[in-house]
């Protein structure tokens, strides 16, 4: 009896021991790296190394689900694998590993992978150096007191220069890159001398199996046979299958009905301890009630207090969408909920336009998130829109003393109820080979950049700004690309707002305004902006039987002007000789017939009138 008493109080107490002796073989690290230096690649590597996937259930970027993500080579959600690793010491580790977006547009993806994990890989490449997102996404890491071990990618290539870029990475990042490990993720070579790297290098977590249970929720997504997969890092306790727990943010409770990890096939499990990382599923029916960040413990015993979490992503780029078929607005309307189940960081609310009928007025983190969702709704749910002027948030200061924010430059108020106009400025770091600095400052300088450091990292410049958002989101990335041939790298962070002096600028066809062309600019270029949009419609809507004005105006001001002329039937063809009155007398008759056509008729501005007139070029 005593025996069998011991053995019903010691297997708690035995299955802590052998908990607290798994957190320390537990590796939580993250990816970071710019763009195409190779970061998916090496994921796949370890996945395959580790036994993770078969050879056959391999492919590549196999964490890159989505078929946009496979096509332009970029990451775009960031996403979990666990992996087993024996190690040359013999024992077995539990590595978690997030692969993370390199691009700008997604740093808030990069942001709450990193609160998950202890250390990262800093990926850079041996061939091209340091880049801009290379420092961005580094200096994430160490903000969260990460341990960072540098990995030289591609030095396979006849460019590499692994010691170059070792000086480069001290230099610049002030890490130590003496025992940076030289890898190529393509051909499998150094893989092993990464993941030696990980479980000596990288801490183990930290947590008390004892404690109330303690968990950050990393991210969630819609399934449609799970309903929403919450991915947790658990700090303390335990999280197990039919436990009650509740998010502290909304207090909302829920029964758990399954737990698990990803090795990247989704694997049940009973219980994930401190230190793991894992999903739960729950019956919870919408992403909008799981908040990124919030902290999940159990309903009966509840921890103490929450977890900081981070701030929410905050749109910053504004655009409308509308279907060019008037019919497809509700099918527009169920496709954007949809987007929305897997993407909380996309927003919309409905808005109707004289020009362009219903649609969203729609809330992006960049252009490149613009393109993305605009993508996905045309190839996954076969629906042609019109995008109207990207616009950034303005906050303006009324004379009443109340302050707005301004999504739509079409809703500005009255110019004389307005105090004071500010709008979002950004700090801009870019790095360019030294060949292409004066064609770049001289960009900056155009779009009302101020120079605030300029630094020499070997051969190349690494030149910071500040612009005005508004300045950035048509096609500065665009221009920056041409210009250096592809060279230059650009990253940029939000600021602060400043006060300038903007003014909404409307174009008017055939003295009907366009709102769907309206933009907010700076009085300076305001001019410029009018002509070059008058000139691309003039190029671009097509000839009618009318003479169409297109003009661009402030206020009531016109400030630019072109004249699409009239398609015009020789009416005189029929007189040959005669009296000179009676061929006045048809071009009169005809001009009178133009000018009616004209009050009454409607101009149709094709769909690449818009795309094309809203790219604008310098």
């Amino acid at each position: 009896m005593k025996s069998i008493l011991f053995a019903m109080t010691s297997k708690p107490a035995i299955s802590a021991i052998i908990m607290k002796k798994k957190i320390k073989n537990i590796r939580n690290f993250s990816i970071v790296a710019h763009i195409d230096h190779g970061k998916s690649t090496l994921a796949d590597r370890l996945i395959q190394l580790t036994g993770g996937l078969s050879e056959r259930e391999m492919s590549e970027q196999v964490l890159d689900s989505m078929d946009i993500e496979k096509e332009r080579g970029i990451t775009i959600k960031a996403q979990t694998v666990r992996l087993e690793y024996i190690a040359h010491d013999g024992q077995t580790y539990i590595l978690n590993l997030i692969d993370t977006p390199g691009h700008v547009d997604f740093a808030y993806e990069v942001n709450r992978s990193l609160a998950a994990c202890e250390g990262s890989l800093l990926v850079v490449d041996a061939a091209q150096g340091v880049e801009a997102q290379t420092l961005a996404n580094v200096y994430q890491a160490i903000e969260v007191d990460h341990e960072i071990v540098p990995v030289l990618n591609k030095i396979d290539l006849p460019a590499a220069e692994p010691e170059r870029v070792k000086a480069q990475i001290e230099d610049v990042i002030g890490l130590d890159a003496s025992e940076a490990v030289e890898i190529s993720a393509k051909t499998g070579l150094g893989i092993e001398d990464v993941l030696e790297a990980i479980v000596t290098k990288l801490p183990p977590p930290e947590g008390d199996i004892d404690a109330p249970l303690k968990a950050m929720l990393v991210d969630s997504w819609y399934d449609a046979y799970l309903g929403v997969v919450v991915l947790v890092r658990v700090i303390d306790g335990i999280i197990k299958k039919g436990q009650k727990v509740r998010m502290m943010a909304t207090s909302a409770t829920y029964d758990l009905d399954r737990v698990g990890v990803f090795t990247p096939k989704l694997v049940q499990k009973d219980e994930l301890g401190p230190g793991e990382i894992g999903f739960f599923t729950a019956s919870i029916k919408e992403v909008a009630d799981t908040n990124v960040g919030d902290t999940i413990t159990d309903a009966k015993t509840p921890c103490d207090e929450a977890l900081t979490g981070f701030r929410p992503a905050q749109p910053v780029v504004f655009c409308g969408l509308f279907p060019v078929d008037a019919n497809d607005f509700e099918d527009l309307r169920a496709a954007m909920g949809r987007l929305r189940l897997n993407d909380a960081s996309f927003s919309y609310e409905m808005e109707t336009s004289a020009a362009l009928g219903f649609g969203f007025r729609c809330g992006f983190l960049g252009l490149l998130h613009l393109e993305i969702i605009q993508e996905r709704l045309s190839r996954e749910f076969n629906l042609d829109l019109i995008a109207t002027a990207p616009s950034v948030v303005y906050e303006m200061k009324m004379n009443n003393g109340d302050e707005i924010k301004l999504h739509n430059p079409a809703d500005m108020p009255e110019v004389t109820k307005i105090s004071e106009i500010r709008e979002p400025w950004i700090k801009a770091t870019i790095l360019t080979p030294d060949e292409h600095l004066g064609s770049i400052l001289k960009l900056c300088q155009d779009r009302r950049g101020i120079q605030t450091n300029l630094t020499y990292v070997g051969s190349r410049a690494m030149v910071e700004y500040d612009i005005p958002l508004n300045e950035v989101v048509f096609d500065f990335y665009d221009r920056l690309k041409s210009i250096s041939r592809g060279y230059a790298s650009f990253d940029y962070s939000l600021d602060n707002y400043r006060e300038g002096d903007l003014v909404r600028l409307n174009v008017l066809v055939n003295a009907e305004p366009v709102d769907a062309l309206s933009m907010l600019v700076h009085r300076g270029v305001a001019e410029a902006r009018g002509r070059i949009m008058c000139e691309k419609l003039k190029e671009l809507i097509p000839n009618h039987l009318f003479k169409i004005p297109i003009q661009a105006a402030i206020g009531g001001k016109v400030i630019a002007r072109e004249t699409i002329s009239a398609l015009r039937k020789d009416v005189t063809a029929k007189c040959y000789g005669g009296d000179v009155s009676r061929k006045r007398k048809l071009l009169d008759k005809q001009k009178a017939g133009k000018k009616k056509m004209r009050q009454f008729g409607k101009v149709e501005i094709p769909q690449e009138a818009f795309i094309k007139a809203l790219k604008m070029s310098d």
